[in-house]
């Protein structure tokens, strides 16, 4: 992701502060009953299916988006627009993958409004096409941004045979120095793909 100004990166540091604060820094979550529509930061990783090279290259060490890795990109960067209750933290679309960090600030839903796609306005409103029972959530989230990708770019490049892998790796940011560990993990990334463990030949 580009890099934040510095009253976006206050802004997001403030909220992160808040959000630890006594019941985000319990490291003994019970993962099976957790409500993923709850506030919190969440560590996404998502890859493509087969882990086939769809984005794009690293060319010295930095990611070299191509149309496909373009169109990944943008529908992230686009997900707080359909998501009110959703911040953006650092994120990296990878050759075959995206690691990203999602900030739930509230376990607000969705608002009504943003519930149905207005088609006149740009096929990029398509994202909240797919909706499931417990709207709001992170695999809802991840689903729906998922779901308008694999459209667009087998609209755009139908001999791609584009898809994703059926399940995505997500994790609970427990408090604000582990948060900052995985944000230098993911402005790394690309500096690091030779030892990545998503890299493929």
């Amino acid at each position: 992701m580009d890099s934040l100004s510095h009253n976006e990166s206050t802004k997001i540091t403030s909220l992160i502060m808040t959000l630890y604060k006594n019941k985000y820094s319990i490291e003994s979550f019970r993962l099976k009953n957790w409500d993923y529509r709850n506030a919190g930061a969440y560590f996404i990783t998502i890859c493509t299916q087969d882990r086939v090279h769809f984005f794009g290259e690293i060319v010295n060490g930095e990611m070299q988006l191509n149309e496909t890795g373009k169109i990944a990109y943008d529908f992230w960067d686009e997900i707080p627009t359909h998501f009110a209750h959703v911040q953006l933290g650092e994120f990296v679309i990878m050759p075959n993958h995206i690691h990203g960090i999602l900030i739930l600030i509230d376990s607000l839903q969705c608002n009504e409004s943003t519930r149905q796609c207005n088609e006149s306005t740009s096929s990029k409103n398509q994202f909240m096409a797919d909706i499931s029972p417990k709207s709001g959530s992170v695999s809802t989230i991840i689903r729906s941004f998922k779901s308008a990708c694999t459209k667009q770019i087998n609209r755009n490049n139908p001999e791609l045979n584009f898809g994703w892998q059926s399940r995505f790796h997500d994790h609970i940011i427990r408090n604000h120095g582990e948060y900052i560990r995985i944000e230098n993990y993911i402005k790394n990334n690309p500096g690091n793909w030779k030892e990545d463990k998503n890299r493929t030949l």
